[in-house]
């Protein structure tokens, strides 16, 4: 790195983590001119890459610095330990949420589905810990890797959006006056052990650096596909068999493949979080097109 870019690195790391109000501050804190601070700025404004009051645009920040050496802190680091922590018991809460929901089902038990329910409130409150967890460590840690960083809170989100699956679960027990068929019940029960298990080996991938687990979770997702078919295709069969004039046997049909798309998409949300493993561990950028039309 030439000197002049070091300055400016420098100069660009000093406005992001200690938020300078003045040119004059840069430069008396740097050790340099207030002239060179002006000419090493100017074309950063003219670009977008700092904008008003010395706000820093972090995406054209990291365009900027992605070619310069940066010191990633240790995988074993305490700002790791702890979120990774978090992350831990985030999982543990939505396996036991997904568990909740799935046992309200099973035993038909409407209290037992509010109270399952009721769970995502935790879950929202963990991910919003997580996520202030991490922009506090990013502000007081000159050194962290603000792309990587971040990926902890996609893991957070990526888990939430779970917990909103589980709350379609049982809610199938508030909505509904009818129990599930027992062919497709033996169904759900696979689907949901299925799903479990993807939930565990994404989170193990990520949270123990695990990357070559990835082929076992995609052959549990061809699994939670095959049974997702199977089960579209015997509630097919029984629709066939009764009338739509009864109303509540067809709101019965809607929330039953609403359970079914929620164990798939369980099982496509622990695909991506794999994916950010991979990218957070190995530096493999995950594919830019959506899962449905790969």
């Amino acid at each position: 790195m030439s000197k002049r870019d070091k300055t400016l690195k420098e100069i660009l790391d000093l406005i992001l983590y200690e938020n300078p109000s003045t040119q004059d501050e840069i430069a008396e804190k740097l050790g340099i001119s207030r002239r060179y601070v002006t000419q090493l700025l100017q074309p950063l404004v003219k670009d977008g890459t700092i904008k008003r009051a010395y706000m820093i645009d972090l995406k054209s920040y990291e365009k900027f610095t992605e070619s310069y050496e940066q010191h990633t802190p240790p995988k074993n680091s305490a700002s790791n330990v702890l979120i990774n922590d978090m992350l831990n018991n985030m999982a543990r809460h939505v396996h036991s949420q997904l568990e909740a929901s799935f046992q309200a089902v099973l035993e038909y038990d409407v209290d037992k589905a509010n109270k399952a329910l009721e769970m995502d409130y935790t879950t929202n409150n963990l991910v919003e810990k997580i996520r202030t967890s991490v922009e506090t460590i990013v502000s007081i840690d000159q050194h962290s890797e603000f792309s990587k960083s971040m990926l902890y809170t996609e893991i957070a989100y990526d888990l939430e959006r779970i917990g909103d699956y589980c709350g379609h679960v049982a809610k199938f027990v508030i909505n509904d006056v009818y129990t599930i068929d027992d062919n497709v019940l033996r169904k759900l029960k696979k689907m949901y052990k299925t799903a479990q298990k993807m939930i565990s080996l994404a989170m193990k991938s990520f949270i123990d650096a695990e990357t070559d687990l990835k082929e076992d979770l995609m052959e549990l997702e061809d699994s939670i596909h095959i049974l997702q078919s199977k089960s579209i295709n015997l509630i097919a069969t029984q629709m066939a068999e009764n009338s739509f004039d009864e109303k509540e046997r067809s709101n019965y049909f809607i929330y039953l493949f609403r359970v079914i798309k929620a164990f798939e998409r369980i099982g496509d949300i622990s695909v991506e979080m794999m994916d950010v493993a991979i990218e957070f561990h190995d530096n493999i950028p995950r594919p830019t097109t959506p899962r449905s039309f790969r």
